[in-house]
């Protein structure tokens, strides 16, 4: 291409001086053919000029991008493969957070219903522990046929108002081998577990979980700190900071503190 361009610019010079030596004599010519080899030259540098404004075009561009940081994405919650009732049940758990907390911004909840998606589908009235609210501890939610939600939050205390009654702490288990390598337990033992968790915590209106050492994931309820499942073959506290890199880069924040691993979403 480059050489046929050459050769086209040369041609046409040539028909030009040709023409004005055939037709142009005296003293004239001069400036004819002077002005020729000047267009001719215009001409032939005009692609030239094309070529590097594009590629000084192309460097200010260039500066301008900013240079690509490898940073912590944003943890997603995930598509999970569920049934429907298990889905319905969730978008009611976020209408349900949303309209505790245009009142109580730092409630947060559980189901007291062993199966609240009938309930939700066929209307009728369910009963939801709260958190977080002074003066109460439960809430009644009524559902409709039209979908409309209401809640009424109430105080529930035992007849005798006994206090004290302690639960035995469990005998510590057997601890197992544990992992060398964070990123490996995750992926096999503790991604599932979490990201289900977090999605559902997420939608009763938590935003943060406690690991202990031996698994237990804890949640805050209102002045306590309540067990809700339980991580296997929990990495020992000197891999918590490898484990805390993993997380961020799933999109959480992880601290490691004197009485866990702290995660929050």
């Amino acid at each position: 291409m480059k050489n046929g361009r050459s050769h086209s610019h040369v041609t046409a010079l040539l028909v030009a001086v040709l023409a004005i030596m055939a037709f142009i004599r005296g003293p004239e010519q001069i400036w004819f053919l002077a002005a020729a080899f000047v267009m001719w030259g215009l001409w032939a540098m005009i692609p030239m000029v094309l070529k590097a404004q594009r590629r000084s075009n192309y460097q200010k561009q260039k500066r301008k991008t900013p240079p690509s940081i490898d940073k912590p994405r944003e943890f997603q919650f995930p598509e999970l493969d569920e049934p429907t009732e298990s889905i319905l049940l969730r978008h009611v758990n976020f209408r349900i957070s949303a309209y505790l907390k245009s009142a109580f911004p730092d409630v947060t909840w559980e189901w007291q219903e062993k199966e609240p998606e009938h309930i939700i589908k066929n209307g009728g009235t369910a009963r939801i522990r709260i958190f977080g609210v002074p003066d109460y501890n439960y809430a009644s939610v009524v559902f409709d046929s039209k979908a409309n939600i209401g809640c009424d939050v109430m105080k529930i205390v035992p007849l005798s108002e006994a206090v004290g009654a302690t639960s035995e702490v469990p005998a510590a288990s057997t601890p197992q081998p544990q992992p060398t390598d964070p990123q490996i337990w995750y992926e096999l033992q503790g991604r599932q577990v979490l990201e289900n968790l977090i999605a559902d915590l997420h939608s009763r209106g938590h935003s943060s979980l406690n690991i202990k050492e031996n698994g237990d994931i804890c949640i805050k309820q209102a002045d306590s700190e309540v067990a809700t499942q339980t991580l296997k073959n929990f990495p020992t506290r000197n891999y918590w900071q490898a484990l805390a890199k993993v997380f961020e880069k799933e999109g959480l924040a992880a601290a490691v503190t004197e009485t866990g691993l702290a995660v929050t979403w």
